[in-house]
């Protein structure tokens, strides 16, 4: 599935703003408070429909109070189904 590029302003923009590849964020009692800002978060779940993107996939987030860590992975796929043998002798 494709989906649209990150709203501007929000936590995967500012992610992919921040240079190519995979990214993770930790967070920590030292570094909790330098992430407190709401900021947008797309919400890609179980159910996500790209046609409501700028409606109801965006979530105001401070992302720490959140997440212990935030794992931002720039592209993926969908996994595919392990083959099993018809049968296990």
């Amino acid at each position: 599935m494709k989906v649209p590029p990150a709203q501007p302003g929000s936590w995967e923009d500012a992610l992919q703003k921040a240079g190519d590849g995979n990214k993770i964020l930790l967070f920590t009692d030292k570094n909790r408070d330098l992430f407190g800002e709401f900021i947008g978060h797309r919400a890609i779940g179980v159910v996500y429909n790209p046609e409501y993107e700028q409606y109801a996939n965006y979530v105001p987030t401070q992302i720490s109070r959140r997440y212990d860590g935030f794992i931002y992975i720039e592209k993926t796929r969908a996994l595919k189904p392990i083959s099993l043998p018809a049968q296990i002798t």
